[in-house]
């Protein structure tokens, strides 16, 4: 049995890390604390001094140990660095953290690879960030992979021996071949040199004053398409430097951040200044803060997300915040330059610390509505109720469902909808042009659309396993628990034949309509299951069926007017194929082209002045086509 009063006794009076435990011995918080032993009694005093949270605390401590400190700067670099590892549910954690993009390069190795990470770690390769724009970072790694022939493996390449054969990059001239020893170290190594000048923005009016040399003694030569090469590399490179300067931290790079909070959420929002611009700005919303003091607040916050960052700018604009000389000295010495941490009171620096607080209000506003909401949907009862009806033990999260539109054979549509936690999630509906079936099969169709869907999601799965797809990329690699499909057995026979062949185990569910085309119940396993009109199945039913329905015919409605433009168009003299293709493309739609002058006309690249009269007195004697 622990003895908490008499651990209590024989803590140090030094600084240092304490560590509280629940029953199951794992770790519910990490503090730091000037003096262990001063502050840790103070947890098992009265409780009437305790805010509600840290009695909630105290009532879960069953153990404790601790981390004796030289000084308090070790003792907070070693609180932020045991809060990341254990993730402990009592201290303040960022809800939706995110990590930012560095660019790596190798140069421990004796080939270097560039290549964007998220994990920082001190090992003596060079990072170049972070980047708080992902995108940025990533155009800027792939100029600089066609700029320079860049290797894009993952071998373990060591100078003077073979790993392997050249493969397509060497042939397409992306990547010289150090593979099989057809470029040097040392020249490996002046071209990994000049891509670290580029990212430090080193001497980049004399690196393209020499590229410019370079250039014109090719065309001199008459060597146009070398010339051609190193001028498209010039361009590159000034892009390169313009979209990377903004994030070397240097002379004119500020960070402000504030922060607004209600009784137990608070969003503390951050804006990156560079240069006087606002490049970008993130939140991070902050749970169960009911009897947290801002400062405290403001204080968790910087030493987590400045914490791993391997560059931040001079001037940090914050909120007071307990404990400043510490944490400045803790981020000087982490990031090995000063840092300097002010609060604007006037000018114009203070007109952007409160536009960032504004920002911080709208934003814990919207969370809020979105937290409210999606409570509210995940408290209905139906998806429980459906799981229930179709006798169905997993919990349906996700529900995706199919339906097919024609008109006469024509135009065959397919649409997928999805509805998560029982909310339509709109980003997600896929739209399919029926290929392989022709004239009205709607079972055929149906056949079409569920292989394609499946078929290419698990093509996503195994690029995921391989790492050649990130998951949030993905757009088909997550199965639904639940497959609804408008129709009855035939269209679920259809639809269970597909996935059978396919090994894939998901239940399929026909939505059934009346002879006056309304919701009617359910087909499962061969058998209809009847459902009251006025239960919260039916209704949730009916509002998938009409979804999927309306999707499906929008989509066919769009490409039957398409095929109706079109065929307007066939009928006019001197309108070709060419001339029909760029009047859609410059005008969108019919009526756009009906209503256009002959100066409209004549800007469309491939319209004369004949064609155009020609279409102008068409459209006059066809006033209602």
């Amino acid at each position: 049995m622990f003895d908490i009063k008499y651990n209590i006794s024989i803590l140090p009076e030094s600084p240092g890390v304490y560590l509280m435990k629940d029953e199951k011995l794992e770790i519910i918080y990490v503090g730091k604390a000037k003096n262990l032993k001063k502050r840790v009694s103070q947890y098992f005093q009265s409780y009437r001094n305790h805010s509600e949270k840290t009695r909630s605390l105290v009532s879960h401590i069953k153990e404790f140990e601790f981390i004796a400190t030289e000084n308090e700067i070790e003792a907070l670099i070693l609180e932020n660095n045991l809060i990341k590892k254990y993730n402990p549910r009592y201290n303040i954690l960022l809800k939706d953290d995110k990590t930012y993009p560095f660019i790596k390069i190798t140069v421990n190795e004796d080939f270097p690879r560039i290549f964007l990470t998220r994990n920082y770690i001190k090992d003596g390769n060079l990072y170049f960030g972070p980047f708080t724009l992902s995108s940025a970072a990533s155009e800027i790694v792939e100029l600089i992979k066609n700029i320079f022939p860049i290797r894009n493996c993952k071998i373990y390449i060591k100078e003077g021996s073979i790993a392997c054969r050249p493969c397509m990059y060497y042939q397409i001239k992306k990547c010289n071949a150090p593979c099989f020893c057809l470029v040097s170290k040392k020249e490996y190594t002046n071209i990994i040199n000049q891509v670290i000048k580029i990212l430090s923005g080193e001497n980049k009016e004399e690196f393209i004053s020499s590229l410019e040399k370079e250039m014109m003694n090719y065309s001199d030569n008459y060597e146009y398409e070398k010339a051609i090469d190193i001028r498209d590399k010039i361009n590159n490179i000034k892009i390169i430097f313009e979209k990377q300067r903004i994030f070397l931290g240097d002379d004119g790079a500020e960070d402000f951040i504030n922060i607004f909070r209600y009784e137990k959420e608070a969003c503390v929002q951050v804006f990156f200044l560079r240069d006087g611009k606002i490049i970008g700005r993130d939140h991070f919303i902050i749970e169960n803060v009911k009897d947290e003091e801002n400062e405290k607040i403001i204080e968790r916050f910087i030493k987590g997300f400045y914490g791993g960052t391997a560059q931040i700018p001079k001037t940090i604009y914050s909120p007071e915040f307990s404990d400043r000389e510490n944490i400045i000295n803790w981020i000087n010495e982490t990031n090995g330059k000063k840092v300097e941490f002010k609060t604007p009171k006037k000018g114009d620096k203070k007109e952007i610390f409160d536009l960032v607080g504004k920002n911080a209000r709208m934003t814990l506003d919207r969370f809020k509505v979105n937290e409210d909401s999606k409570n509210k949907q995940k408290d209905r009862s139906y998806l429980k109720d459906l799981a229930s009806v179709l006798s169905i033990s997993l919990e349906l999260e996700r529900i995706e469902a199919y339906d097919i539109s024609n008109i006469s054979g024509l135009d065959s549509v397919g649409s997928m909808v999805v509805f998560k936690d029982g909310v339509p999630q709109n980003t997600q509906y896929r739209r399919f042009k029926v290929k392989t079936v022709k004239g009205a099969n709607d079972y055929d169709s149906m056949r079409e659309i569920i292989y394609r869907r499946f078929n290419r999601g698990l093509k996503e799965v195994e690029e995921l396993k391989e790492g050649k797809l990130e998951f949030t990329k993905g757009k088909f690699c997550i199965f639904p628990d639940l497959i609804l499909v408008d129709g009855g057995r035939g269209h679920v026979n259809v639809v269970s034949e597909v996935l059978k062949y396919m090994k894939i185990n998901i239940p399929v569910c026909g939505m059934v309509k009346d002879d006056k085309h309304r919701t009617r119940g359910l087909i499962y396993k061969n058998e209809e299951i009847y459902l009251s009109k006025d239960s919260s199945v039916m209704k949730f039913i009916t509002r998938v069926q009409d979804e999927v329905h309306r999707y499906a015919i929008t989509y066919h409605r769009t490409l039957r007017d398409k095929r109706g433009l079109g065929s307007i168009l066939n009928e006019i003299p001197n309108i070709g194929e060419k001339r029909r293709r760029d009047l859609l493309i410059h005008f969108k739609d019919v009526e756009s082209i009906k209503k256009a002058s002959l100066e409209d006309l004549l800007k469309v690249s491939s319209m004369d002045k004949r064609a155009s009269l020609s279409l102008i007195e068409f459209f006059k004697k066809n006033n209602n086509k």
